[in-house]
């Protein structure tokens, strides 16, 4: 009877499911996988965060040599979805994305003052002509001096904000953790231009508020708090944490009012009371992933970028800068949700949402097989499931192997397709590895249970796009 149940799938049919066959196998991904042995011990120079750990044993990230990293398929995959994310927030905002070159003239740098005042970590290089250059860890100079040579640039074309995601670079010291400290990264950064301190402040205001959006779409926990302006300099600044004993941030936070600073801005004999309400205060650890500046004219000043007033008359731009450390984002996630030497990744960013394993080759359930490309067929057509499927399609492991593997890889739902599925009635186990959970379903209630889901999660994104 299972065997029969098995061959009749050419004819089930499944009303308002269109089978699109658009789904992936792990056979043919790039990822290779750190096998250690079990008794391998790790020394305490070796030492590594949680993140760098599990995207690098599970094949997302590969160090190509200190503080370097490339991003492998899965990791890619990550990396494009986070940057969707910021790219609809920033088009809510009229942001527009450019991209400016990585190499910026040190002339420029030399002009605001950050050619010394930044110090070592700042890479310089040098051409066959002796001319110098900077590999960009940050583009205040660069899109300045863009602004600066389009004058008259009329007020009528304010405010203006323009951003870019690429990758930036920091001569980092002592490159640590993975992703959260390497020597080139990938960054978003914003840069707003407008006619008077007051629009500036609007602007400013404007853009936190964005990024709040970005960090709660991705549901984890963070904190908000008054930052340093650093080298960067302007008037004030905030930082977005997520809270980690990893973070290299001390953050103070009050118990009563929630007033959050870094540390470098409280002093030593005043770091246990609240500046605002004089309640004690708590310090945690935090991982910086993102910080908003208010510049004023400190780069438009000494680069001469002007805008033309409703009176003809030449003014100084203002100006502020906003960053999300992109790749820092997707270790900083991983450190903050993983469980268990398992990923967790936040839903919006799940390199594939759901991972079918099907039976061993050559086992007694093995005729069950053919389930496996017809579930991936009919999930990778629903609407939020298209190109978000994968087959653990390596027949010649076991289904716990598999299982282990998916769970470690972060994949958030896993359907298995094993003995049970040969029964008169098949039933497929269904592991919810964001709850731990699991139970065996119809395929009617698999079904079901696949278009509920894709229902509540869109609810939730709906619901947070009304909160804008």
């Amino acid at each position: 009877m299972a065997l029969l149940n098995v061959s009749c799938l050419r004819y089930y049919k499944l009303s308002n499911v269109q089978a699109v066959r658009h789904y992936h196998r792990v056979s043919k991904l790039f990822q290779p996988l750190s096998v250690k042995p079990k008794d391998a011990t790790v020394t305490k120079d070796e030492a590594i965060s949680i993140s760098q750990k599990l995207l690098m044993d599970t094949g997302i990230i590969s160090l190509r040599s200190n503080g370097m990293f490339a991003l492998l398929p899965l990791g890619e995959r990550v990396m494009m979805k986070l940057t969707k994310l910021i790219d609809k927030e920033m088009s809510c905002i009229g942001a527009q994305r450019l991209s400016l070159p990585l190499l910026t003239s040190g002339d420029l740098w030399k002009k605001t003052g950050r050619w010394e005042s930044t110090g070592q970590e700042l890479l310089k290089i040098e051409d066959r002509h002796g001319k110098e250059y900077v590999l960009s860890p940050t583009h205040e100079e660069a899109i300045t001096s863009l602004m600066s040579e389009i004058y008259p640039f009329s007020f009528r074309q304010l405010p203006l904000r323009l951003y870019q995601i690429n990758s930036k670079f920091r001569d980092e010291m002592k490159p640590r953790f993975g992703l959260l400290r390497c020597r080139e990264f990938i960054m978003k950064d914003l840069y707003t231009f407008d006619n008077s301190v007051e629009a500036a402040h609007d602007t400013y205001q404007e853009i936190c508020s964005a990024y709040d959006r970005i960090f709660h779409r991705l549901r984890i926990p963070f904190l908000k708090v008054t930052g340093d302006c650093g080298s960067i300099g302007g008037t004030h600044s905030h930082e977005y944490h997520y809270i980690s004993p990893t973070g290299e941030d001390t953050l103070c936070v009050c118990d009563n009012c929630g007033n959050s600073k870094n540390a470098e801005l409280v002093s030593s004999d005043k770091s246990d009371s609240c500046d605002k309400c004089g309640s004690h205060v708590h310090q945690v650890a935090g991982i910086e992933v993102g910080h908003t500046f208010l510049l004023g004219t400190k780069y438009s000043k000494p680069l001469k970028a002007l805008y033309q007033n409703e009176s003809g008359k030449p003014e100084l731009l203002q100006m502020g800068c906003y960053g999300i450390g992109v790749s820092r984002l997707l270790a900083a996630s991983v450190e903050v949700l993983a469980e268990d030497k398992n990923i967790k990744w936040p839903w919006e960013i799940v390199p594939f949402k759901i991972c079918l394993i099907g039976p061993k080759k050559g086992s007694k359930e093995a005729s069950s097989a053919l389930w496996v490309d017809h579930l991936a067929e009919v999930m990778s057509g629903m609407p939020g499931l298209l190109d978000e499927v994968v087959v653990d399609d390596r027949d010649r492991l076991t289904i716990g192997k598999r299982v282990m593997e998916a769970k470690q890889s972060g994949y958030p739902f896993i359907i298995v397709v094993g003995k049970r599925a040969c029964e008169m009635v098949p039933m497929f186990e269904l592991l919810d590895c964001t709850t731990g959970k699991s139970e065996f379903l119809s395929h009617k209630m698999l079904i079901n249970w696949c278009v509920e889901q894709l229902r509540r999660q869109g609810k939730m994104s709906i619901h947070q796009k009304r909160e804008r």
